[in-house]
């Protein structure tokens, strides 16, 4: 089993910057891909980036393109979502997870989760 813990949400003006960190710990070996997803408030949980364990692979969801970085340290078993040109858009609650397969970049292809952290942006 793999666990994950987020960090680093809270309240930010607009146009400001969060760092979110994601922590794992477990069978980690086990994990092929880490993504990050949001679910604001009367929404689904929508994709936001992911991240290859092994080679750094990234992927974005265009409606974070150009403002949100995900990355990884591998000897601390951690990634990182940098926010920032943060929009009212951009509240919702951010969860960490992760994949065996990394095929689907979707909610039900997440075999691990966390059980989030809230980003509130102020306009």
């Amino acid at each position: 089993q793999v666990q994950l813990v987020e960090s680093g949400g809270g309240l930010v003006q607009a146009g400001g910057s969060l760092r979110l960190s994601c922590a794992a710990s477990g069978r980690t070996s086990n994990v092929l891909y880490m993504d990050w997803f949001r679910q604001a408030p009367g929404k689904e949980r929508e994709f936001v980036a992911a991240i290859g364990w092994s080679f750094g692979t990234t992927y974005y969801a265009d409606s974070v393109k150009g403002r949100f970085t995900i990355s990884r340290d591998k000897a601390k078993n951690t990634v990182y979502l940098q926010m920032n040109s943060l929009k009212s858009e951009d509240t919702a609650v951010y969860y960490c997870a992760g994949s065996r397969d990394g095929r689907l970049r979707a909610p039900s292809g997440m075999d691990y989760w966390g059980k989030g952290t809230l980003v509130t942006v102020s306009s």
